[in-house]
């Protein structure tokens, strides 16, 4: 099945109407969503920069700037993926990424640098409906899997990084940037603009 094909039956409609406020408006300019301005050639972002189908990864909108950060993606349709962090200068074309990210992938393999450096956990499987939270406080990028922590976690990130998320082989992932519908580990929250810092 073509992928494009694909992601287009899973379109439910936009999200900008005539009707909508200039405050709703502003509002969803200062939420962090997937940058469709950062993302592979073959990705397609729907669902007010939400959702991901297609081939290749797509950065947020907004670095992680504070120091516990957190967001959810949940797996809606399986396939290759990966989802963790990643330098802006990552090759967003590539699955699996390669240098300039950490992320977990569909084989509950933990990556960095283009390399597996491990396992999630030995007896990890992650199925369609199943959501994973991605916990980072600049030392150590965790995961947990419908709000329960995975016992392995990626220490080796670098630099200035982004959420990233990669898709292939027709996998569907929706982002949540807030609102979690899995419990977020104590003393993390919501990616923060930067000038919401201030």
């Amino acid at each position: 099945m073509n992928p494009f094909r694909m992601c287009l039956d899973c379109f439910q409609g936009p999200s900008f109407t005539q009707t909508q406020s200039y405050a709703q408006f502003r509002d969803e300019a200062q939420t962090v969503k997937l940058d469709t301005s950062h993302m592979g050639s073959e990705v397609v972002i729907l669902k007010n920069g939400t959702r991901i189908c297609g081939t290749g990864a797509a950065l947020a909108t907004a670095p992680i700037v504070q120091n516990k950060a957190f967001f959810q993606v949940n797996v809606q349709q399986t396939g290759t993926w990966g989802i963790g962090v990643a330098n802006r200068s990552v090759d967003l074309n590539k699955v699996p990424l390669s240098e300039n990210s950490w992320t977990l992938n569909n084989a509950g393999e933990l990556r960095g640098g283009g390399a597996v450096i491990g396992k999630a956990d030995e007896e990890i499987t992650i199925e369609e409906g199943d959501s994973i939270g991605i916990a980072f406080d600049h030392i150590e990028l965790s995961f947990y899997k419908n709000g329960v922590r995975l016992p392995n976690a990626v220490t080796t990130v670098r630099g200035q990084v982004f959420p990233v998320v990669y898709v292939d082989d027709s996998a569907i992932l929706d982002v949540k940037f807030r609102s979690f519908s899995i419990d977020v580990p104590a003393g993390f929250e919501e990616i923060m603009l930067e000038q919401t810092l201030l």
